[in-house]
């Protein structure tokens, strides 16, 4: 058998319970609109969340061990979700970098999403694309065209 990632979670609310992850702790809920105290982020941002950490983690690491000049590097993820039942059929990735070379850059984000755990057990299981556009202001929707892997 391979290696275990393990987070345990308990209940310390009506609606929230905290997850334990490794030395980390976090509040997970819902919304007030779905019933929630709206203590911490739903399991699926958290999801998105692990998505772009693990993409992120990677393609930093990638760039550090090429000494890479490219900074200020940011990943937006949007889930789509479809209904009955509710899951996620499409995730996004948005990468951006205020400095740097495009072209290394592209080639960074195919090593990063290679050596992604989330990547690689997402990739036959739902619609993942990954983007490299210009950096944008955080938490705006993505309608502009930009360069698809």
């Amino acid at each position: 058998m391979g290696t275990e990632i393990k987070v345990v979670l308990r209940q310390v609310s009506e609606s929230t319970s905290e997850a334990m992850i490794g030395n980390h702790k976090v509040l997970v809920d819902r919304p007030v609109a779905k019933g929630g105290s709206d203590l911490g982020p739903m399991g699926g941002e958290l999801f998105l969340s692990a998505i772009g950490g693990c993409f992120m983690s990677n393609l930093l690491a990638a760039m550090k061990a090429r000494d890479a000049e490219i900074s200020d590097v940011s990943t937006e993820v949007t889930g789509t979700i479809a209904d009955s039942p509710a899951r996620f059929v499409a995730v996004d990735v948005y990468v951006a970098a205020e400095n740097g070379d495009r072209e290394l850059l592209e080639h960074l984000v195919k090593i990063a999403d290679r050596g992604c755990i989330m990547m690689n057990t997402l990739r036959d299981k739902l619609e993942v694309s990954i983007r490299i556009g210009e950096a944008r202001p955080l938490i705006e929707s993505h309608s502009e065209g930009s360069a698809k892997l």
